[in-house]
């Protein structure tokens, strides 16, 4: 039986969310029902049908007390809300059920694992601690023996408010194995565990150590198996900005490497982000049933949040597209699922048009759009940068720029309308390709995904620009040739 706090927040979600017009929402990226989303907790399939839940306050759309949202889907992109499934309603969660997993336990019930946090008195500091709760009919009945670990569970040192977001996966013999947000001197680390029924853990050792190299704590770690190597992605705090690589803040990143099993260590590590847009973060993957591995994340960030009016947006926040992953030569590269192409409509082409001034193309427009961009320089000319703008109107534009003289890519929101002192550009570096490049624009109303060369690396933002600003423009310094293939996404 649900708890009162329980009730109360889904009796507001469904009086609040459910009002909201489908057209004040993005079409095919997940967002809050009602009020506040962060991070994507429990990103699996369970009972056919994926299942997606994530961080919510449901009474504001800034952060509050943490609850966990849940929502279901057939394609990963058509999601249907379900019932709030936890609320902070017990002695181990009592101040926020923090991010966690999901995974089908052998007698075929769901499992959550998640972080409890309690306020300690002294310190105003939440104490976390880990948590399960397991699906019993239509709810998510809470274990009596929570918290399942504490940092009692953790090697001496380590702090016992900075242990959290717990990912469960399925080892090969199979055992549950858990990768847990450590950290020893505000420093990150990984903690391994194992469990042979989700219920009972044991630490197993330290997966990997920043050591200082990469912001302080580690957040949301997710660990998987990927084409002949071992990845480990987290969610570093308080990076440092490097030149080419990183942005300041906190950011994302993925570690490629070999597992040594018997000393739990992730061994010869490859570092790079994930994601170097202005709006991503705390990204998760699931293993889909014919074997693709998926990434979803936060489709926002601390640093860039750009809040609403509760009036005008009594939702706030959204997932990215969900991403296919794969190693090519130890990189990571994502593209958005094989799915996405199921929504496509009204297909429009163009080849061999010479890029000058700023030009528009018939059928070229809309806010809801699959288009990609193959940009080269024309034979004995030459070029320096280009720059696509979308979401464009009278007022208002965002832009992808390619500076071809250093290699960059820029997301530029700055004339969207927005309204904060937030970051509104970001930037990263591409392989150099003598002005070849190509570019994936994904737009869905308040969002866009660029997927660079075939998804070796991805940039993104959220703007809240008005719909009729469906305008799209191209332009060169210099003469460029460009191929643009467009298509409509609609589940019409």
């Amino acid at each position: 039986m649900s708890s009162q706090i329980l009730t109360d927040a889904r009796q507001y979600e469904e009086m609040i969310g459910d009002k909201v017009p489908e057209t004040d929402r993005p079409l095919f990226h997940l967002s809050s029902r009602s009020g506040w989303m962060n991070d994507p907790n429990g990103f699996s399939y369970y009972n056919g049908e994926y299942h997606l839940f994530y961080q919510y306050f449901p009474y504001d759309n800034r952060w509050g007390p943490m609850h966990w949202a849940h929502a279901t889907s057939n394609d990963l992109l058509k999601w249907k809300f379900q019932p709030a499934a936890l609320a902070p309603d017990t002695k181990a969660d009592a101040d926020g059920c923090f991010s966690g997993s999901a995974i089908e336990l052998d007698d075929g019930r769901q499992l959550l694992f998640y972080t409890g946090v309690l306020v300690t008195e002294k310190y105003g500091q939440y104490v976390q601690h880990q948590c399960v709760a397991v699906k019993e009919g239509d709810e998510y009945v809470k274990y009596e023996g929570n918290p399942v670990l504490t940092s009692k569970d953790l090697p001496e040192g380590y702090s016992r408010y900075d242990f959290r977001d717990p990912k469960m996966f399925r080892l090969k013999d199979g055992t549950i194995g858990a990768v847990i947000c450590a950290c020893k001197e505000k420093d990150g680390r990984i903690a391994y565990y194992t469990s042979k029924d989700g219920f009972d853990w044991q630490f197993k050792g330290i997966l990997a150590e920043n050591n200082g190299r990469f912001g302080t704590i580690w957040e949301c770690p997710d660990f998987f198996e990927l084409d002949g190597r071992h990845v480990l992605i987290c969610s570093p705090m308080n990076m440092r900005k490097t030149r080419t690589k990183y942005n300041s803040g906190n950011g994302t990143m993925a570690l490629i490497g070999d597992f040594d099993e018997e000393n739990t260590k992730l061994l010869n590590q490859i570092d790079q982000p994930i994601d170097g847009g202005i709006d991503f973060y705390a990204p998760t993957t699931m293993l889909t049933p014919d074997g693709r591995r998926v990434m979803v994340a936060w489709m926002q960030n601390w640093e860039t949040i750009v809040y609403g009016s509760k009036d005008q947006f009594p939702w706030f926040g959204m997932m990215t597209v969900p991403r296919e992953l794969h190693i090519v030569d130890d990189h990571l590269c994502q593209n958005p699922i094989r799915e996405l192409e199921n929504l496509r409509r009204n297909k429009v082409v163009y080849n061999n048009v010479e890029v000058s001034d700023w030009m528009s193309l018939d059928g070229v427009s809309g806010r809801t759009i699959d288009m990609t961009v193959n940009i080269r320089p024309k034979e004995n000319e030459d070029f320096s940068h280009f720059e696509i703008r979308f979401a464009q109107g009278e007022d208002y534009l965002t832009s992808v720029r390619y500076r071809r003289t250093d290699s960059f890519v820029t997301v530029d929101r700055r004339y969207c309308g927005i309204r904060n002192a937030v970051i509104n550009q970001r930037k990263m570096k591409v392989k150099e390709t003598d002005g070849v490049i190509k570019l994936r624009i994904i737009l869905d109303r308040f969002s866009a995904e660029v997927f660079i060369n075939d998804g070796e690396q991805a940039i993104s933002t959220t703007f809240y620009t008005p719909q009729s600003a469906d305008g799209i423009s191209f332009s060169s310094d210099g003469v460029a040739v460009m191929d643009v293939e467009k298509y409509d996404l609609s589940f019409d």
